[in-house]
């Protein structure tokens, strides 16, 4: 499995409130934003892949190679970017494509400013006959990315920032094969589905 993780945005809130790094450069308790969410995966640090797709913006390469030093991961790979893109979902898929994966390995995609402490994959799911999943809680607010699922927890629709149920992504989506990903995805962008003007992951 590869565990991949977009941060080509462009952190253009925190960069109007007048910080002069990306988001996941900064620093939070003496370790960076970026070192915290990559950290939530600790476990899987010596048996997983890791890609880090970005622009370099403040020499990000020579960021991820430090912090990826100091969090001890064996396997991973930047991909860099040399353009903005139309959101998440293209950041990941051209990072797939640059990083040549193969069309049936497994993905996990995660937020680069989201902490997910001690995360372990899911005993209660049959990996061997799911295409995928992605995790969930429940929140007040409109600021998510929500789920609506049937009464056997498989999902129906997601929508962006459109409350349609009490439950929200936590950002984390796992895709059985790389394939499906990337056929969502091209078939969105061909078909101009973009969601609150990106193309998002969840929707």
């Amino acid at each position: 499995m590869i565990i991949i993780f977009p941060m080509a945005g462009l952190s253009s809130r925190f960069a109007k409130a007048g910080y002069d790094k990306p988001k996941y450069m900064l620093d939070l308790k003496g370790n960076s934003v970026f070192f915290h969410a990559v950290n939530s995966f600790k476990k899987y640090f010596k048996n997983f892949k890791f890609i880090f797709v970005y622009r370099d913006i403040e020499n990000t390469s020579n960021f991820i190679k430090e912090e990826c030093k100091k969090l001890g991961i064996k396997s991973y790979e930047s991909v860099r970017l040399e353009q903005e893109t139309l959101g998440q979902a293209h950041t990941v898929r051209l990072g797939l494509e640059r990083a040549n994966i193969k069309d049936d390995e497994s993905i996990l995609i995660f937020n680069i400013d989201t902490f997910r402490p001690n995360f372990s994959l899911p005993t209660t799911l049959d990996f061997c006959n799911i295409d995928g999943y992605l995790e969930v809680f429940e929140a007040d607010g409109e600021q998510w990315s929500f789920v609506l699922a049937d009464e056997n927890d498989n999902v129906i629709k997601t929508a962006e920032k459109e409350r349609i149920s009490s439950l929200c992504s936590s950002g984390l989506y796992y895709f059985k094969k790389t394939k499906d990903f990337k056929e969502i995805f091209d078939r969105m962008k061909t078909e101009n589905d973009f969601s609150k003007g990106e193309l998002y992951i969840a929707p």
